[in-house]
């Protein structure tokens, strides 16, 4: 089960509101993850349906091929990659970048344009 306990002390960290992930949520997620690739990246946009806007991946390349997010389960992140699950609660609009003993944890506003973007785009259809 997801800690949202853990969720909760990264939001407090940086005095944001915590959106916790739920277990059947799910976050699109690179293959590469499960490698030793350094640094792990997560970004959030806004939760659409039964997906928690994650999308988290290694390295310093973050690739444009539309299969390089896979769909998986929050709940297969505490085996799968441990690591990220506590950053899981923050925000739409943060990003995170974890490596060792390094951390950044960031706003970046240009997230939730996309999400406007598309919502935008979807009523003009």
């Amino acid at each position: 089960m997801l800690s949202e306990q853990e969720q909760q002390a990264v939001c407090a960290k940086y005095a944001v509101k915590c959106v916790a992930v739920q277990p059947w949520q799910q976050v699109g997620i690179s293959p590469n993850v499960s490698s030793d690739l350094k640094p792990l990246n997560g970004l959030r946009h806004e939760p659409v349906g039964d997906s928690s806007g994650w999308y988290i991946w290694a390295g310093e390349d973050l690739s444009a091929d539309p299969d390089f997010f896979q769909p998986l389960h929050a709940s297969h992140l505490e085996e799968s990659c441990p690591a990220i699950v506590r950053y899981l609660g923050l925000p739409p609009g943060w990003r995170f970048l974890i490596a060792d003993s390094y951390e950044d944890v960031w706003f970046d506003e240009s997230l939730l344009k996309v999400s406007r973007k598309s919502d935008a785009n979807d009523t003009d259809s």
